[in-house]
């Protein structure tokens, strides 16, 4: 695997340095489009309105319209933002894990310590486990900023970034308004109907029979002799750069957990001694 991002995690006072690697990835065969008739590649041009002339894709920027004024938006201006040039992965709180809704779940993300020690990567991960808590944190990636849950795997921190919450839908459906009554005997019946299926789940006994029978079409074809010359068909793409980082491990790694931790006490403390204002006076 190729580190997609470096960074480091922050709680308190403690610096984790780790590289980001995308957890999953897409087998799906890739298809392009072609014309009927002769089996050419069609391939998509961008060109300007203005001058009708093909632009490549280095001078293309980006622009906001908001119906009656256009804003263009440079990459030099996506870069000076302050939330794409920070490199850490700030720890906001620590929650029970059942807490989290899996439909806010997006994409994952496994973090392998970069540093010559990985002890506070280490501690970090034993604390996760014994204290049965996921870390929601923030941090920047591609041009968006991101929430995520930090949590174990194995010997491993995971990423799992989270949507936002007016990205999550309302299920409001007239359909749910209606209450039928369903009887104990049924409930019964559908109970020993789940029992029946009942099992442990092992995911690799389940396999993507689309993608599969796809591949015999694709084969069969092959085979068959019916195909065209497609060398030129196929453009070459790079792999996204490996991004440098900097962040160093805190040295006393005890100190540094006392003192965040009488930091978040301090804090507490105050905001409990300080009467809360009234929207009039906060006014």
């Amino acid at each position: 695997m190729r580190s997609i991002w470096k960074g480091a995690i922050t709680f308190g006072l403690v610096n984790v340095p780790v590289k980001v690697y995308s957890a999953t990835e897409d087998h799906d065969i890739s298809l392009h489009q072609v014309h009927d008739k002769d089996g050419g590649r069609i391939r998509y041009q961008r060109v300007c309105e203005i001058d009708g002339k093909v632009v490549e894709y280095a001078h293309i920027d980006k622009a906001y319209d908001d119906g009656e004024r256009t804003v263009i938006i440079t990459a030099d201006d996506l870069a000076s933002l302050p939330a794409e040039k920070s490199r850490e992965i700030d720890v906001v709180e620590f929650v029970p894990s059942d807490q989290i809704d899996p439909i806010r779940f997006d994409k994952s993300y496994y973090l392998e310590p970069d540093s010559k020690s990985s002890k506070a990567y280490a501690l970090l991960r034993r604390t996760l486990e014994e204290t049965e808590r996921v870390a929601i944190v923030h941090f920047a990636l591609r041009q968006k900023s991101r929430l995520a849950a930090l949590r174990v795997t194995g010997d491993v921190l995971l990423l799992q970034t989270l949507l936002w919450d007016d990205e999550v839908r309302e299920a409001k459906f007239p359909s749910l308004d209606d209450h039928p009554t369903v009887t104990r005997k049924e409930l019964d019946m559908s109970a020993k109907l789940v029992d029946s299926y009942s099992t442990d789940f092992e995911p690799g006994k389940f396999s993507d029979d689309y993608q599969l029978q796809l591949r015999e079409l694709i084969d069969a074809k092959l085979a068959k002799g019916d195909s065209v010359d497609t060398e030129e068909t196929f453009g070459e793409t790079s792999d996204d750069e490996d991004e440098d980082s900097s962040g160093g491990e805190v040295l006393d790694l005890m100190e540094a957990l006392r003192q965040s931790v009488e930091k978040s006490r301090g804090s507490r403390e105050t905001a409990a001694k300080t009467p809360a204002r009234s929207k009039k006076s906060a006014s």
